[in-house]
């Protein structure tokens, strides 16, 4: 079955739909690549997935587990090369100082930062440098 349907709208820019929830996403092209930059870029959701996936393999060890990480954050920053241009490097840093969790919660988070299906299906040459915060 379709999973998603885009539509190029013009002026570097696509929409996005997904077939199942109808749910739209916009992606524009970055102002360093002749774009707007009004919307997430394409290579902004390849790094948003990689931290969102690895949020949600945490989020489901958490529930089976009988921990919660809601609340928890991320900061998610893309580095770009240009030879060809694609993305270099994506640097993750998860935080979950605000919460109480036991030593061997967050050795399962830990354990969990390269489990998860994005970061195991983009290329080997994606530098993919993860840290976890946790409260001291």
């Amino acid at each position: 079955m379709e999973t998603v349907r885009t539509s190029y709208l013009g002026d570097l820019r696509t929409e996005a739909v997904h077939v199942q929830s109808g749910n739209k996403l916009i992606t524009d092209a970055p102002i360093d690549n002749k774009g707007k930059g009004e919307y997430f870029s394409p290579t902004d959701l390849v790094a948003t997935a990689l931290t969102s996936c690895i949020f949600t393999i945490m989020g489901i060890a958490a529930r089976e587990n009988n921990f919660s990480i809601e609340g928890a954050t991320a900061k998610t920053t893309k580095i770009m090369r240009n030879d060809p241009r694609r993305i270099k490097e994506v640097q993750v840093e998860f935080d979950f100082s605000e919460l109480e969790l036991e030593e061997k919660e967050k050795d399962i988070l830990r354990k969990l930062v390269k489990a998860s299906p994005v970061p195991r299906s983009v290329s080997e040459e994606l530098i993919q440098t993860v840290s976890l915060k946790f409260k001291e």
